[in-house]
């Protein structure tokens, strides 16, 4: 983006996590800022300041080796690299402050407060997202199969989902030896919170408990950096855009048991526009509303953050 806020550019690419594949991972952010800059018209040209906000950007080793290789690129005279859940949690509100709870196809928290203390879940979150609902719902429609619990609309909606006859046939589908992988199973998610909605009650236990699970982790970020009172909490991710309220109401109940001052927000930007904020600010840019508002306004629609 621009001293503006203006989104000029932005690309695309597959998984950047370098748990997964270091190899694969750069090239990926190699490939996605390489649109970004064609895009904008900036081929060849070197930003005042970048920051990546990365998913696997946990542990000082991680820090080093993306640093090591966004510089080597030379695409900007300053950088940094922050964890993913920080970008979302920049991305969150205008001063960025406060704690962020991102539930997507994984989940991460992160809190910060006035003079920069920040701290974020990392490998420290067990709650994570899309994938973590999916085993969640599968193992309840496991179980009402066997009758050790009652029936769940869930069935229906998984044997259909995964294109099986029944839940014999799920659960081979999931766990058998010469079985393909199973891709993105935490499509699974958005039925669960469908039938949540719809009044399941399976569907609906596991969506509060879940709620209830990342709350937990929302105070436990406020409690690393100090925070009380009247703080921000600020949602976002594809998981948290979902029409039901089941699981944020019950996320955001969760924390006011412990801050009851503490208000609620969606973000207003994608987790990805964090790290376009904390750029501009590492460049010395004071974010104002106008700019927030302007990147709002400019950033790429949802649908192009979707895994």
């Amino acid at each position: 983006m621009d001293t503006t806020g203006r989104v000029l550019g932005w690309g695309r690419a597959g998984p950047a996590n370098i748990y997964t594949s270091v190899p694969d991972a750069v090239q990926n952010l190699i490939q996605a800022a390489e649109a970004a800059f064609g895009q904008a018209g900036l081929r060849g040209r070197t930003l005042r300041a970048a920051v990546l906000s990365a998913s696997g950007a946990d542990w000082p080793e991680d820090f080093a080796l993306l640093r090591d290789a966004v510089e080597g690129l030379g695409w900007a005279e300053r950088t940094d690299i922050v964890n993913d859940a920080v970008g979302a949690l920049r991305a969150g509100s205008e001063d960025g402050l406060g704690v962020a709870v991102v539930c997507g196809t994984s989940s991460g928290t992160a809190a910060r407060v006035p003079g920069g203390r920040v701290w974020h879940s990392s490998y420290w979150q067990e709650p994570e997202g899309a994938e973590d609902l999916a085993r969640q719902a599968l193992r309840a429609v496991y179980r009402a199969h066997l009758g050790i619990d009652p029936p769940t609309t869930l069935s229906a909606r998984a044997v259909a989902l995964f294109d099986c006859p029944d839940a014999d046939a799920l659960l081979h589908r999931m766990t058998g030896r010469t079985q393909p992988p199973v891709p993105n199973l935490g499509r699974l998610a958005r039925a669960l919170l469908d039938e949540a909605d719809a009044g399941d009650s399976t569907s609906r236990r596991i969506a509060v408990r879940h709620g209830e699970a990342l709350g937990d982790y929302a105070l436990a970020a406020a409690r690393q950096v100090g925070l009380r009172g009247g703080y921000r909490l600020v949602t976002s991710g594809g998981v948290m855009r979902h029409p039901s309220t089941l699981l944020h109401s019950a996320l955001v109940q969760r924390v006011q048991v412990g801050h009851p001052d503490v208000t609620w927000q969606a973000s207003a930007l994608e987790p990805a526009c964090g790290a376009a904020l904390l750029a501009a600010e590492l460049h010395g840019t004071r974010i104002t509303g106008e700019q927030y508002a302007t990147l709002a306004a400019t950033a790429p629609h949802a649908q192009v953050f979707e895994t």
